[in-house]
């Protein structure tokens, strides 16, 4: 398996979704509004956006699959990042951090998105269908993109994280 760690490339560039890389897979178990924005929004700001779950076939699609495929498709480095959304998002947030090399992170407002991508270096935005709307949305997703590099303070935390996804197999 080969673990994706592109979102330290390109740092300090002007166009800042290269930090996190170009290619995006967003996956839902149904066609929650925070989703659907998601992707025509993230296609509008030029990322290759790659649609999982119910925005691929416009229908309900069970939530542990998407998840996981989102997750797969991260850590395989098919994508360079992920955006899922679920009911809550929790299960998806589930689902996706069983495959290792994801660090999928639950943000239904901006400053926990900043969070997760600067102290946590989180690779899967993961949002509630129920919760966000597509202004929300559009804040969380603006916030994530805003951080281009890591809290060094959390390099130590975070590697950590990764060393120990490494060792579990």
């Amino acid at each position: 398996m080969v673990l994706n760690d592109k979102f330290r490339l390109a740092t300090g560039t002007r166009w800042l979704h290269m930090a996190l890389g170009n290619r995006v897979a967003i996956g839902s178990d149904d066609l929650y509004p925070a989703a659907r924005f998601a992707f025509e929004y993230l296609k509008k700001k030029g990322f290759e956006v790659i649609p999982v779950g119910s925005l691929k076939t416009n229908k309900p699609e069970p939530w542990p699959y998407v998840g996981i495929e989102v997750g797969r498709m991260v850590a395989e480095g098919r994508a360079d990042w992920g955006v899922l959304v679920c009911y809550t998002g929790t299960g998806v947030s589930i689902a996706a951090n069983k495959v290792r090399g994801v660090r999928a992170a639950l943000c239904n407002d901006a400053q926990t998105a900043r969070g997760a991508r600067l102290w946590n270096d989180a690779n899967i935005l993961v949002m509630s269908g129920r919760l966000v709307s597509e202004e929300v949305a559009k804040e969380i997703i603006e916030a994530w993109l805003s951080v281009t590099d890591i809290d060094p303070s959390e390099k130590q935390n975070i590697d950590y994280l990764k060393r120990y996804d490494l060792e579990k197999a």
